[in-house]
């Protein structure tokens, strides 16, 4: 396995994030993986993504992990309607690599991340299938919008004292990222949704939700007891990386 540090530009931001490849001589299907809204400040010693990364690039994919602007090594303030264009710039990444076979290229996404990804891989074509695990289908009306700002600056993925410069053009972002009027748009790709049944961020309602706007083919998984970070779930991870293999590949391996 060989890891390559990645730094991309979006808005003339420096989008931060970490390459995974199987070596060899050969392209292969690749993962491009979205995380979530952080909840939390930054903790330096979760290494959840980069061993889910590693877990999948074992199983023979190129694997992308990168922070959305706001969060982690990459620069900026959280804005949900500037991650699309963060992962529009990571697809665009992607196709300019050797070893990725383009024609299996999959995003799999967590929470914010996989709203996100639903909602880019709608219009995006080079997006062969999609994974949203614990995915809202839509965002909820913020009621106290300064709360929320002053929340996302304390955790450290707001950043600039300036930002937003409008609130409600922030706001809007959370209207226009909104999974349950993109998912009919996947098909004829394929959409694997997973969630967990004791999910107290994301309701499971809105797995079935996205599940009957989607069209075939299209799967639900429901992880029984499984909470909000699904990325930890040895079981929800079993599922989605048992899909890639059987329905990202040409072959299952």
């Amino acid at each position: 396995m060989v890891t390559r540090e990645v730094v991309l530009e979006a808005d003339n931001l420096k989008i931060a994030g970490q390459l995974y490849l199987p070596g060899g001589q050969t392209s292969y299907p690749t993962v491009c993986v979205c995380h979530g809204i952080p909840a939390r400040p930054a903790d330096p010693n979760d290494r959840g993504y980069p061993l889910l990364a590693k877990r999948i690039c074992r199983e023979g994919f190129v694997v992308l992990i990168f922070n959305f602007r706001g969060a982690g090594a990459s620069e900026g303030n959280l804005d949900i309607f500037g991650w699309t264009k963060d992962l529009r710039v990571a697809i665009d990444y992607l196709y300019t690599l050797p070893e990725i076979d383009k024609a299996h290229l999959a995003v799999l996404g967590f929470s914010g991340g996989a709203a996100v990804s639903i909602c880019v891989a709608a219009r995006d074509k080079r997006i062969s299938c999609v994974v949203a695990c614990a995915c809202p289908a839509e965002f909820g009306k913020v009621a106290e919008p300064q709360s929320l700002i002053a929340h996302f600056r304390n955790i450290g993925v707001i950043r600039d004292s300036d930002f937003p410069q409008s609130i409600e053009e922030w706001l809007n972002g959370f209207k226009w990222v909104k999974p349950i009027k993109y998912a009919g748009d996947i098909a004829p790709r394929p959409i694997l949704l997973v969630h967990g049944s004791e999910d107290d961020v994301v309701d499971v309602s809105h797995a079935y939700r996205l599940y009957d706007k989607a069209r075939e083919p299209k799967q639900l998984a429901i992880i029984e007891g499984a909470g909000h970070r699904l990325r930890l779930n040895e079981q929800a991870m079993d599922t989605v990386i048992g899909w890639l293999k059987s329905t990202c590949t040409d072959t299952t391996s």
